[in-house]
């Protein structure tokens, strides 16, 4: 019996591992969990974010989905350390707790190193299998 491989873990990168684990703790409201070699682990359902301390931290991918029972009270804690994001998605604030034309309740936030977030109410979510 063969099986999909899972995603198990994503790998953040940061230039101030101490500034990143007050930003993502108090984002998610969980606490981190600190390793050897200026890293933190973080979990995220079932997936651990691995975040990493690099002199020139680079971006991950363009956006890391987050799913959550109340996007309200997350929205709100994005706005308290001032990371909404102020793009555009189409044609509407990204920062904005919104409906997507895709259905999705939705808004996205940017860490201090330019890493995309997008937090979902999981009551919206559209999979990618009927």
């Amino acid at each position: 019996m063969t099986s999909s491989p899972r995603l198990f873990r994503l790998n953040l990168e940061v230039g101030d591992v101490d500034r990143a684990s007050e930003f993502y703790g108090t984002l998610l409201q969980q606490e981190t969990r600190p390793d050897m070699g200026a890293r933190f682990y973080i979990q995220a359902g079932d997936v651990t974010l691995q975040v990493v301390q690099t002199e020139k931290p680079h971006p991950a991918a363009k956006a890391l989905y987050f799913a959550t029972a109340d996007l309200d009270l997350v929205h709100g804690r994005a706005n308290d350390l001032g990371c909404l994001s102020d793009a555009l998605v189409h044609g509407t604030p990204a920062g904005e707790a919104a409906v997507r034309p895709w259905g999705e309740r939705s808004f996205y936030a940017e860490d201090p190193w330019g890493n995309s977030l997008c937090f979902v109410d999981e009551g919206t979510i559209y999979e990618a299998v009927e």
